[in-house]
């Protein structure tokens, strides 16, 4: 069974304090810290505050190398944060580009700031389009006041096939895949140092079969950050919507042998209250895993 502390009720940082098994280790080399991790729309309000209500976004380090991932309204606290340690040169990684990991890219402070530089990264678009094409259609008449160009940073736009393995450093390998979802989305897996960091949101799972692009992706995995927008029990009447359980979560890091699961994409129905029900049922299922919320900070 899973130990009284993995339930997080009246913990404001459930994490560190309820002893998961999650290393926090100062000045770690490597690791993903969570500064979003609600999915569809932001949910503010008293019935969210220990998980957090902004949408995805990740923060990665390599080393010296900084990544994000994803930019839902979560990313506006970390530009806050990364503007307070001088110029920013950063790597953003899309999944996808709808409007719940793309929302917080007008607001991200660090953009428009001369001297930083950013290169994005997109594997979803099928040659369709670019994330440039993207993000000028987010900022432009009549659904935002200023365009693109607004920004004084350095931005480049790359294009992947997903499957691809980006490799930023002769010691920083990101390995992709295709994930099921409307208009496609892409997982990554870091691997530094001996290390794994594994990042799969926005995904459907069909019921009875696991994902063996997503198994191929996070086998012996440290840590998976999966999409458990659902329960099984929710999830029949959410076919099509692009979205997996909590239930899928723990199958897939069971055949796989990932070490620690963190559930993620949480649904803005799920609210504080019942997203420690889903994190106790979990950990007694798998023990260790964890619920993401934001400022939760993991190191493999």
């Amino acid at each position: 069974g899973c130990p009284g502390s993995c339930r997080l009720a009246a913990l404001k940082s459930p994490a560190v304090e309820c002893g998961l098994g999650i290393v926090v280790t100062p000045g770690a080399e490597f690791f993903v810290r969570i500064w979003g991790a609600r999915g569809s729309i932001a949910c503010p309000g008293p019935d969210f505050v220990r998980y957090g209500g902004n949408t995805a976004c990740l923060e990665v380090r390599c080393g010296g190398r900084v990544f994000i991932l994803d930019a839902g309204t979560g990313l506006r606290n970390l530009g806050i944060m990364l503007d307070q340690s001088g110029p920013v040169d950063a790597d953003i990684l899309f999944t996808h580009s709808h409007l719940d990991h793309i929302g917080g890219l007008p607001f991200f402070t660090s953009a428009f700031l001369k001297g930083n530089v950013f290169r994005v990264w997109s594997g979803h678009l099928g040659g369709k389009a670019t994330m440039r094409d993207v993000i000028a259609r987010l900022m432009s008449s009549p659904l935002f006041p200023v365009p693109l160009e607004i920004f004084q940073a350095e931005l480049a736009f790359n294009d992947f096939v997903p499957g691809d393995t980006l490799t930023f450093a002769p010691d920083i390998s990101v390995r992709t895949t295709a994930l099921n979802h409307p208009q496609g989305a892409v997982g990554y897996r870091f691997d530094y140092g001996g290390k794994s960091i594994c990042y799969i949101t926005d995904t459907e799972h069909r019921p009875g079969e696991l994902d063996q692009n997503i198994l191929e992706l996070v086998r012996d995995a440290d840590v998976m950050i999966y999409d458990a927008c659902y329960t099984d029990e929710e999830f029949p009447n959410f076919v099509g919507w692009g979205h997996s359980t909590w239930q899928e979560g723990v199958r897939l890091s069971d055949a796989a042998g990932v070490k620690t699961l963190a559930l993620f994409h949480h649904d803005p129905s799920h609210t504080d209250e019942k997203m420690d029900v889903i994190l106790q049922q979990a950990c007694e299922r798998r023990p260790g895993t964890v619920a993401a919320f934001e400022g939760l900070t993991i190191t493999p």
